[in-house]
């Protein structure tokens, strides 16, 4: 064998060598850690401060009424769709109610104000409080829909 082929082969088995003993080396533990925080996110969310059972109660009887209010404005017969958008609206605001923390309440009832994760509890909630409601079935005229 000429002698380049010879160092060629030593250079490679010996790289070969020195990585299998690197890999052996490592540490499984902090690899496993590296997957299992991949996995879950770790995310503290907490809602500081509890909020209490008389503040919820005024704020969910305040936004319900402020939904009314914002529903019926341009309404023509307001009487009836007070009724009809009465329900909705509470189920909307207990939905918020029961994630709400003390800056939330703070902000909507003292300072008159939503904030940006109060919206997204109101669309979230709306979601969920309007998607059972049957919808209106299409008139049938002439046998035809």
């Amino acid at each position: 064998m000429p002698n380049k082929s010879k160092r060629f082969i030593f250079t490679l088995v010996t790289s070969l060598f020195i990585a299998t003993l690197l890999t052996a080396c490592s540490d499984d533990k902090a690899q496993e850690e590296a997957k299992t925080k991949a996995l879950h996110n770790y995310f503290d969310h907490t809602h500081g401060d509890d909020v209490s059972d008389l503040v919820k109660h005024k704020f969910e009887h305040k936004f319900a009424e402020q939904c009314v209010k914002r529903e019926i404005k341009d309404s023509v017969n307001k009487e009836d769709d007070r009724k009809r958008y009465a329900k909705p609206c509470l189920c909307i605001a207990t939905r918020i109610m029961k994630d709400l923390t003390a800056v939330e309440a703070e902000k909507f009832l003292v300072e008159k104000k939503s904030t940006q994760s109060l919206k997204m509890s109101f669309d979230e909630a709306a979601y969920f409080c309007l998607q059972n409601k049957v919808k209106v079935k299409a008139p049938v005229l002439f046998g035809r829909k």
